[in-house]
């Protein structure tokens, strides 16, 4: 009996570290981190500064300065909970927030009761980093990394060169085994 226990935990073990660990974001699509805040019943129903009707329980975002209709994963880093939202409002260029979420969004990643979080801020699409890159040419947010590994690295070796442990000892020193 004792070894048909310790055979299903070893089988069930995985799954279940698995299931705790969660989900892992690609850090070269990761282009942020910062505090999210939201907003909601102030704003409900109000126009958005591209045009849209806000909607608090929707899954929408404001940010400085990323275009509309951009598609980002929110990550709260303290739960890990994360939300998937378009950006359809700004920020202003001032403010000490990175997101601003709508009340539907933050409800979703668990930041209703402390009001603000720390996030993380990454793209759903590898191919997203190369068009914000168009988008923003030269002038890119000195806070947003985009980076782009779509091309491989290629590294040479030169295999003429062989190093051995006689590379590491000076000639004038031997070695005794």
């Amino acid at each position: 009996m004792r070894n048909i226990l310790c055979i299903i935990m070893l089988v069930l073990s995985p799954l279940l570290v698995s299931a705790q660990i969660g989900p892992q974001t690609d850090t070269t699509l990761v282009i942020q981190e910062g505090v999210a805040s939201y907003y909601g019943r102030i704003f409900h129903n109000r126009r958005t500064a591209n045009g849209e009707v806000f909607d608090m329980e929707g899954f929408t975002a404001a940010h400085k300065n990323l275009p509309f209709g951009t598609m980002v994963r929110v990550t709260n880093k303290k739960n890990g909970k994360e939300v998937i939202v378009k950006i359809n409002d700004r920020l202003p260029q001032n403010s000490k927030r990175t997101i601003d979420l709508a009340r539907g969004a933050a409800k979703q990643i668990g930041m209703i009761q402390m009001g603000l979080a720390p996030v993380q801020i990454s793209l759903i699409e590898p191919t997203a980093v190369a068009d914000l890159r168009g988008y923003y040419q030269d002038n890119k947010p000195e806070t947003m990394r985009l980076r782009d590994f779509s091309d491989p690295v290629i590294v040479e070796k030169d295999s003429s060169t062989i190093f051995t442990l006689t590379h590491l000892i000076p000639e004038t020193q031997s070695l005794n085994f």
